[in-house]
């Protein structure tokens, strides 16, 4: 089983190598209509998926896939909001945008695995903690309805601030790079001439803003992860199906991130949906062992609930005075 998941991850990472170093290379802006071409691209890739787990190990596991899949889907569109929010605090420009998702997807892949992994064996050795997730998705849920969905504050953030401290930062992005090389002048210990009177000058490193972007989507991650890792091991506990739904749903989350930017303020009511999705799956999970629901019965609630948040965000949209 153990080439399963080498062979997956290979796959995932070669499509992400392709993704941005040849279909969307550096200084490339990715516009709408392009955007959401790529992102029923991996819509499609997904059912692909679904339908090779189908034959590979039945239709339960398949429909768990894809309940997991559209599951995680539905909830990383609040990543969409928080990925607004961060670009614009850090006016980040847009064709470094992409860059900084790559390598926010890059460690969502990592942290979702061993949460996954984590969160199984934890339910398989100790059974009571699948009633503690379901707890906290309901409070999630709750937390969610009333709060308006997930916050974040760049300024404050823990891993901006350590960053802030121990590197220096410079001023400008530095053509999308992360780190670069400056030349910084010796100090009173370092006063060895070179040339003509020039004074010794030795490397340093200065981390770019663009650091500190993909820190802050890092350890925002975290928050989904709280939501996101317990709804879909409420759908399955089967490790590979449970962690290639996700890395399916956050695949395509770069393309859908270009996609509906323009339009994300427009979705009003698409918060309230994924709170219910929330509440829904937590009582599934607290209830597990009184009343069985269905897989396939799950994967239909909770497309029926978000579509219907947001054919009610269309049908009535925010006014604008």
């Amino acid at each position: 089983m153990l080439y399963v998941w080498i062979l997956f991850n290979i796959f995932a990472l070669s499509l992400l190598v392709l993704d941005l170093r040849v279909f969307h290379r550096r200084g490339r802006i990715m516009r709408s209509r392009e955007a959401f071409a790529w992102s029923l691209f991996w819509i499609a890739l997904a059912a692909a998926f679904a339908a090779l787990v189908c034959f590979w190990q039945g239709r339960q596991a398949a429909l768990e896939f894809a309940t997991g899949y559209v599951l995680e889907l539905s909830l990383s569109v609040d990543n969409l909001f928080l990925f607004l929010v961060i670009f614009r605090y850090f006016s980040v420009p847009e064709p470094h945008q992409h860059s900084v998702l790559f390598w926010g997807i890059l460690g969502a892949m990592l942290l979702r695995g061993v949460f996954i992994l984590a969160g199984i064996g934890l339910i398989q050795r100790f059974h009571w903690i699948l009633y503690l997730l379901g707890a906290v998705l309901i409070a999630s849920g709750i937390r969610f309805l009333f709060s308006g969905g997930h916050h974040v504050d760049p300024q404050g953030n823990p891993a901006v601030r350590f960053l802030s401290r121990c590197l220096p930062v410079t001023n400008n992005y530095e053509n999308g790079k992360f780190f670069v090389r400056r030349a910084s002048v010796g100090g009173a210990g370092q006063e060895a001439q070179i040339g003509k009177g020039s004074p010794k000058r030795s490397p340093l490193f200065y981390a770019t803003p663009l650091l500190l972007v993909l820190a802050v989507i890092e350890t925002t991650d975290l928050l989904f992860a709280i939501d996101s890792i317990p709804a879909v091991l409420a759908v399955t506990l089967n490790a590979f199906i449970a962690y290639s739904s996700n890395v399916f749903a956050i695949l395509g989350l770069r393309s859908m991130y270009f996609a509906v930017s323009s339009l994300i303020g427009n979705f009003r009511f698409l918060h309230i949906g994924l709170a219910i999705v929330l509440i829904l799956i937590g009582f599934k999970m607290v209830f597990a062992n009184y009343r069985t629901t269905s897989t396939l019965a799950t994967l239909a609630a909770v497309a029926l609930i978000v579509a219907a948040s947001i054919a009610a965000s269309i049908a009535f949209p925010v006014k604008t005075s």
